[in-house]
């Protein structure tokens, strides 16, 4: 990272522009309409000031034209501010289908980033140049916050469900890593650093880190030790419902409506099974909150994944 003050953070992300330019809109909106307010109360202050001989006000004629003037400027520059910040708001959160998937798991006070391939980090993230990045996380305990101030990247971490969020870095370096989250009283030192390197040595990163393979092939062996494979098979009088290409599918539930296929109903469906109940199934399948860990569930999450070709790239609600 360049050395020396800055007033805003190096641009290291292909959307860092178009948030600056945001922000640098709203910042001159703002200073110019509370100057121009601070400067008509000076005005209108010593104008209309009482004194002898003027102890009463005249009663002004209201001026149309004026006052469809300081009603539709401000109407416009609001709907400027709407229409930017939406049209930057979406593809922020909609992932590029051809995103590495890293998942995030919050604790106090510490990040566990695990790469799709396999290689486990803590408060490290390594990334390659010029490659979309795509997050999904969750916490442990509290609620934190994943922040890369060069990135323009922030997205709150929640127990007990998936965020997602997504980045392309464009330059090469170390990128601090905050929590922008009050998370208890050792907030100030969950810190970390994103790496970005160059995609030949990123590969040659990676391929050394990975010792316990994929996190699909580990949440492979848990299926089976779970004892998940019994009843979800592709068996036309199979129990469950078949998990192959379920991810990103449309979903029939019990009593009628649709539900995408998404990380977050894949974990809901591990911990609550009865919350969303297949069309045509019976609520059979245990609980397994309790049973396996958050690490646990992204491995169970990436093997169902593995399983589907679709991809849902949208923001988790």
């Amino acid at each position: 990272m360049d050395g020396g003050f800055r007033f805003f953070p190096e641009q290291a992300s292909t959307t860092a522009a178009s948030i600056d330019d945001i922000v640098f809109y709203l910042l001159a909106v703002t200073t110019v309409m509370t100057g121009l307010v601070f400067f008509l109360v000076l005005v209108f202050c010593a104008k209309y000031r009482r004194r002898p001989g003027r102890e009463t006000g005249v009663q002004v004629k209201p001026n149309p034209w004026l006052e469809a003037t300081w009603i539709g400027v401000p109407i416009v520059l609001v709907l400027i501010m709407f229409f930017w910040g939406a049209s930057a708001y979406f593809p922020i959160y909609r992932a590029p289908s051809n995103s590495l998937d890293v998942y995030v798991v919050a604790r106090q006070w510490m990040w566990k980033l695990q790469h799709a391939e396999g290689a486990p980090e803590i408060n490290e993230l390594h990334v390659p140049l010029g490659r979309p990045i795509r997050l999904t996380m969750t916490s442990q305990d509290v609620i934190h916050s994943f922040y890369v101030p060069a990135f323009r990247v922030k997205q709150d971490v929640l127990p007990g469900r998936y965020t997602t969020i997504w980045f392309e870095p464009k330059k090469l370096g170390e990128f601090h890593l905050f929590c922008a989250e009050y998370c208890g009283s050792k907030h100030s030192g969950m810190v970390g650093k994103i790496v970005v390197l160059p995609p030949a040595e990123y590969e040659r990163w990676l391929s050394g880190g990975i010792s316990q393979g994929s996190l699909a092939s580990g949440g492979h062996r848990l299926f089976l030790s779970l004892g998940c494979a019994n009843c979800h098979t592709e068996a036309a009088d199979a129990r469950c419902p078949n998990l192959v290409r379920l991810y990103g599918s449309a979903v029939r539930l019990q009593g009628g409506g649709e539900v995408t296929a998404d990380e977050s109903y894949i974990r809901e469906s591990i911990l609550d099974p009865t919350a969303k109940v297949v069309s045509g199934y019976q609520p059979i399948m245990p609980s397994f909150r309790g049973r396996v860990s958050e690490e646990e569930l992204i491995q169970l999450v990436a093997y169902v994944k593995s399983l589907g070709p679709t991809r849902e790239t949208g923001r988790d609600k």
